[in-house]
């Protein structure tokens, strides 16, 4: 072997290049980096624009007597934290008292919405019927009815009916929502007829294809519904505000109402009562966001 030969180098193969990490939307689709940041900006905008009033109002309920809340610039956080507002709350009005009836009502629109709504909508969905399509349209018409034009027949009606000054009265005139009827309709209308059609050939009436065959299939649009109709109800102020008038019947929305009217100069208050009637709301939210987002095409039935 020559002197050559023993001092050449030994050629070593090159490493393989690894490619470069892509990203993609779930389409399968190549994102520039500019434009996945430009997403996420937008995303903190909404964020800011949805999420800081209330986080703002936390931080107002939260700031002691003593703390500026007009100081500029703004603070955000509190410097002394106390919970000395919502007491100051609870003895300036029966909050929890109001609560409870806010609760009363906004439970018996949630009950009476989803089963309803559901039995209504699987009607309009599955059943064969004259007047089918009739009865789908006189729904999608009453959506688009103001409330504030027949709120004074409703209130005849509820005084006739003696319900006047009652929480049944609060509650009856939403009891079946037409849009919650129409959600229904729409997420048995993407069930394959393929699975009723076995069970009917297995000899399951109507009421058991229903309950327990297309009702299960659609746990995501019975979240939204519920979720809806607890919205609606304890949001409601105008309607209990006319229906009612015994203040041991006021729901929260009329009795936190005091706050803005004989105590308006103290925005601890305000914020502290506000926080009070939206904390049921985000408990009732994080409790069905499961199902929430399935949304109304969830389809077949699983397993």
């Amino acid at each position: 072997m020559s002197v050559l030969e023993k001092t050449r180098p030994v050629e070593r193969p090159e490493a393989p290049h690894k490619p470069r990490r892509r990203i993609t939307d779930e389409q399968g689709r190549r994102v520039r980096a500019w434009e996945l940041a430009l997403r996420y900006l937008l995303l903190l905008a909404v964020l800011a624009l949805t999420i800081g009033p209330f986080v703002w109002q936390l931080s107002t309920s939260l700031k002691g007597p003593t703390e500026d809340i007009y100081s500029s610039p703004p603070k955000f956080l509190p410097s002394d934290p106390t919970l000395h507002n919502y007491d100051r709350v609870a003895e300036i009005i029966p909050v929890w008292d109001y609560a409870l009836n806010s609760l009363k009502v906004a439970g018996a629109n949630v009950v009476t919405n989803c089963v309803g709504s559901a039995l209504a909508g699987y009607a309009l969905a599955r059943m064969r019927y004259r007047g089918r399509r009739v009865a789908t349209l006189v729904f999608i018409l009453a959506m688009l009815v103001p409330t504030e034009s027949i709120i004074i027949a409703q209130f005849t009606t509820m005084r006739e009916l003696g319900l006047n000054n009652t929480l049944i009265g609060v509650m009856l005139p939403a009891c079946v929502s037409s849009m919650n009827v129409l959600l229904m309709r729409n997420a048995f209308l993407n069930l394959p007829y393929e699975i009723e059609e076995a069970a009917f050939v297995d000899g399951a009436n109507a009421w058991q294809r229903f309950l327990r065959i297309a009702l299960p299939s659609v746990k995501g649009t019975l979240a939204v519904v519920a979720i809806f109709a607890f919205m609606g109800a304890w949001d409601d102020f105008l309607w209990p505000l006319i229906v009612l008038s015994d203040p041991s019947k006021f729901t929260l929305t009329i009795g936190l109402n005091y706050l803005h009217g004989t105590f308006a100069n103290d925005e601890r208050l305000v914020a502290a009562g506000t926080i009070i009637a939206v904390a049921p709301l985000i408990a009732l939210f994080a409790c069905l966001q499961r199902y929430f987002f399935r949304g109304v095409g969830e389809g077949a039935v699983k397993g």
